[in-house]
């Protein structure tokens, strides 16, 4: 669509739809409605329905089979709002970007909307006679010979008891599992769990354990706890990092190591050579430093291992872990890998499906969830295999890639519109709970097994549930349902751990010497390849709000690129945006690179989930595609691979491109050894600044009135992005799209700095979340020709839309570039549907308006209405920002300065605070803790 197009005025036909719409969804019978069956919300809500009063209930969302606990606000059976499940093992009350975002996944206008048999439109009740014993009996077997079902990860007991139903009807079918970012845990005998929060000395190998993986949330909440210093004296854990491609939590690392792939094993062997004292070449002395520090800790250090590393790493890994103590005092237990249905399941593996599809044993081959054709090696040689089964079914969100070989294809329900159950990494039995009634005529996969099984199903998923669940409980099963709606988990039902012992691995000899850095010269590069930490692996391909979330570090939108370091770059004679062909072994991959300081030489990096020529309309022609150059599933490092310049160059959207501190420095850090000599000066508190513009009126702070105010600890920031797409959700924030994101254009009223700095031998990452400061002597506010940015009587700095003439004199006047534009009308272009996201609470604002950070005003006034109607006087501590609940690691606190011994007045006093620009005397009331690190003094100061 063209400016002309975009801001072409509604025709009289458009206007009368878009108002019937708007009428529909006004009424609590429009275009959605509440579930039939009895859900419960987690707290007790008033019984009627009063319109713009939202009420919350407790889900469960699954990320490659793994559950996750939320609490989903709703407006008159409309879910628009996602938050953390405090009550929840993996979530802690915390969420990240895919959970915050899956709300708009819901509403996707993309998403398939009935289903079909061939080419013409059909039934789930038509395909349902399909699946009838009689019916597909007939085409595989009496025995299902020929019947086989491709399955996601899964960990549903629901979906295990009615797929053994399937396999007692039919027992000559088989199961297999589709998981090509979790293959390696399904493989595994036991699967590490950490209990961070007992670690003083944290070694994380290749592992972005903090923001990626099973359990990351409350990995990040258990690690922030014990770097939260109130006083300069309090303990502090210490936190190494040995990866090649930049994470979030090599950022927050106190010593990164930037190791290529094709080093690690040898780095790993010279370090256990080194805890367990055995003779052999001297290592490196950054080794020999680390393998001290984890030494001197016995049953408080623990090893992590990312999920990239081959079996020998892990079992070096493992053997560190033994050595320093970890397991059982030192919070490391050993669990049975989830997801596994196995115990009456009997799970095969993909490549087992391959070769009986080469073998053409199959007729029916039914795939549920997933999207094979795309997310796989070799996917044009698996589409003509797929094309060859005689009868192929596919139940999923949308008709993608898939799909579209199909015979025949059924919408799957949006877990927001679905009954089930699955388990938190730790087994945790979670509960899926509709917040809304199917949106299109859609299916959940119990129900299609059931089917296949010939239960009967009268009831639904609802039903198949309900019964499930009660044959698990042994006494009391009302009330065990009744709280388990409530607070979306089943009480006690975490899986034991194994045995303290059981660490699973051989032994392996570890006297290899690490390379000197300029040894493998001439061997190619190693590519890694990695799940995107936005769209996973393409499964949230079509999500706009992720697609235009800058990812973390890179600070790339719209888009994949390899990611690659200066040296190599320079070698190469390549620059950002400069496109080239990585080739492996006869494969190859045309993709632009983006230089990344601090990435490992020799080394690039890609992520799935881009370059579907055949995709949704958002995710159609973003990026390339990954999958091309894949070799097999479980291949995460290839080496010897090449890199040569096309000659061509594709510009990216980089959110960010100044990567290092002005003079102003903004961002503050200090080792904790500095901060404890001379505690004053790592804050700088300035003396107050001369200014020509009068002091804040003192009697907002005397007279008792709420004064709004936020403090971000730079030294817990993850810098995960969860607070960015909260704040979109919560604020109605539009999507500009690629185009203009690369004019600078992105509306986020919330970003992550990133600045990047050598520290002697190490280059490291300085985060800073950025929004409206909130000014005392805000410089927007004296350059608005119509008064539309004012000053609230509690301290906010507010926009008042219906004034704003888009002078953008604010803007101009921002030292914080906080403040952002609306060119266009981004509103106008969403579908009913996307319409049905926004928060009824805040306004949807149109073109020429300035937006920018309210503090979520809304609910401060919802707040404060509460508390009016209770006859008392609100605390600064009940009101929660979007940004605050969802940050992992509660790095962000919001309150009132005059409630006495508040967290926001406790921190914004503490010696490390100080406020950005503080120079300029503005004011804010937004302030920031710096950064400490908690550096080891016997790590070598040079390279």
């Amino acid at each position: 669509m063209n400016d002309r197009e975009r801001d072409a005025g509604l025709d009289r036909r458009e206007f009368l739809r878009l108002a019937g719409a708007s009428i529909a969804l006004a009424g609590l019978d429009g275009c959605t409605r509440m579930p039939a069956e009895n859900i419960l919300p987690y707290v007790d809500n008033r019984p009627e329905l009063t319109p713009g009063v939202g009420q919350h209930y407790a889900t469960a969302m699954c990320l490659d089979g793994i559950a996750t606990g939320l609490i989903v606000e709703s407006h008159e059976g409309r879910p628009t709002k996602i938050e953390g499940n405090p009550d929840h093992p993996a979530s802690l009350g915390a969420s990240g970007p895919i959970e915050q975002a899956s709300i708009l996944q819901l509403y996707d206008p993309d998403r398939a909307k009935f289903a079909r048999i061939g080419e013409k439109r059909s039934s789930w009740k038509e395909i349902q006679a399909e699946l009838s014993p009689s019916s597909l009996g007939a085409r595989v077997g009496s025995r299902g010979e020929r019947l086989r079902i491709l399955i996601e990860p899964t960990s549903s007991p629901l979906e295990e008891e009615l797929l053994a139903k399937v396999l007692e009807r039919y027992p000559g079918a088989t199961v297999h599992m589709y998981a090509p970012m979790v293959a390696e845990r399904a493989t595994s005998p036991l699967v590490p769990h950490h209990d961070v929060s007992r670690a003083d000395v944290i070694l994380a190998v290749d592992a972005d354990f903090l923001a990626s993986g099973p359990f990351h949330l409350r990995y990040a909440r258990q690690f922030a706890d014990n770097r939260r210093l109130k006083a300069p004296t309090d303990a502090m854990n210490r936190l190494y990092a040995i990866e090649s491609d930049f994470t979030p939590t090599g950022s927050a690392a106190d010593h990164r190591f930037a190791v290529r792939p094709r080093d690690r094993a040898m780095v790993l062997s010279a370090l256990i050579a080194q805890v367990a004292n055995s003779s052999g070449p001297s290592a490196p002395a950054w080794i020999e430093g680390v393998a001290r520090d984890l030494k001197s800790r016995p049953g408080r250090s623990v090893v992590i291992g990312g999920s990239r590393l081959s079996a020998e790493e892990r079992s070096i890994v493992d053997q560190l872990n033994g050595a320093v103590g970890a397991t059982g005092a030192g919070g490391l237990a050993w669990h049975a890998p989830n997801p596994l249905i196995g115990r009456s399941v009997p799970i095969r593996s993909f490549a087992e499906l391959l070769a009986e599809l080469h073998a053409k044993v199959v007729d029916t081959l039914i795939v549920v969830g997933g999207n094979p054709i795309y997310a796989s090696p070799a996917a044009l040689a698996l589409a003509s295999l797929i094309r060859s089964v005689p009868n192929v079914g596919y139940v999923g969100l949308y008709e993608n890639e898939t799909a579209r070989v199909a015979r025949w294809f059924v919408p799957q329900s949006h877990y927001l519109e679905s009954w089930g159950d699955a388990r938190a990494y730790d087994g945790t039995l979670s509960i899926v709970q509709p917040l809304v009634s199917p949106l299109y005529e859609s299916i959940t996969p119990p129900e299609l097994y059931a089917v296949i099984a010939g239960v009967e199903e009268n009831g639904g998923a609802y039903a198949l549930l309900r019964s499930s669940v009660n044959t698990r409980v042994s006494t009391g099963a009302d009330a065990a349902w009744t709280s388990a709606l409530r607070r979306g988990v089943v009480a006690d039902t975490a899986f034991p751990p194994a045995a303290a012992s059981a660490v699973p691995g051989p032994a392996v000899a570890a006297t290899v010497l690490p390379p000197t850095a300029e040894s493998g010269a001439g061997a190619g590069i190693d590519v890694v390849y990695s799940a995107d930490p936005k769209v996973h692996d393409g499964s949230f391909s079509n999500n706009a709000w992720l697609q235009e979330l800058p990812s973390p570090l890179t600070q790339l939108a719209w888009g994949n690129a390899a990611l690659i370091s200066p040296t190599t770059a320079r070698r190469a004679r390549l620059e950002s945006g400069d496109v080239v062909t990585l080739s492996a072994k006869g494969r190859s991959l045309t993709i632009p690179v983006l230089v990344v300081p601090g990435h490992a030489d020799d080394a690039a990096t890609l992520h799935f989930g881009y370059g579907r020529a055949g995709g949704e309309s958002v995710a159609r022609g973003v990026g390339s595609n990954v999958y091309q150059l894949w070799p097999t599933f479980d291949t995460w490092v290839e080496h010897g691979a090449t890199i040569a310049p096309t000659g061509t160059a594709t510009p990216l959207v980089i959110a960010q491109t100044h990567e290092t501190l002005a003079a102003s420095r903004p961002v503050r850090a200090a080792t904790l050894d500095d901060y404890r000599k001379a505690p004053a000066t790592v804050g700088l508190r300035p003396e107050r600044v001369l200014s020509l513009y009068p002091e804040p009126p003192e009697r907002l702070l005397a007279n008792g009135t709420n004064q709004w105010a936020m403090t971000i600890d730079l030294g817990t920031c993850i810098g995960c992005n969860a607070c960015v797409i909260a704040c979109q959700s919560e604020n109605n924030i539009p999507v500009v799209g690629p185009g203009d994101a690369r004019n600078g254009r992105i509306m986020h009223w919330m970003r992550i700095d990133r600045y990047f700095e050598e520290r002697e031998n190490e280059v490291a990452a300085l985060l800073q979340p950025m929004l409206c400061q909130h000014c005392e002597k805000a410089p927007c506010e004296y350059v608005c020709p119509v008064e539309a940015t004012v000053h609230s009587a509690d301290g906010l700095n507010e926009m008042v839309y219906n004034r704003c003439v888009g002078t953008r004199f604010c803007s101009n006047n921002c030292p914080y570039k906080v403040r952002h534009f609306n060119w266009f009308d981004y509103n106008a272009r969403l579908s009913e549907t996307e319409l049905m996201s926004k928060n009824p609470n805040v306004t949807v604002r149109e073109r020429g308006v300035m937006e920018k950070c309210t503090f979520c005003v809304q609910r401060i006034r919802e707040a404060e209405i509460g508390a009016g109607r209770e006859g008392r006087q609100l605390r600064g501590s009940e009101v929660r920002t979007a940004c605050q609940q969802a940050c992992p690691t509660n790095a962000i606190v919001f309150g009132s300065l005059t409630e006495d011994g508040s967290a926001v007045v406790r921190t914004r006093n503490a010696a490390r605070a100080y406020t950005a620009l503080h120079e300029l005397g503005t004011q804010p009331r937004v302030s920031y803790l710096a950064r400490i690190r908690n550096q080891n003094a016997d790590l070598p100061r040079e390279g």
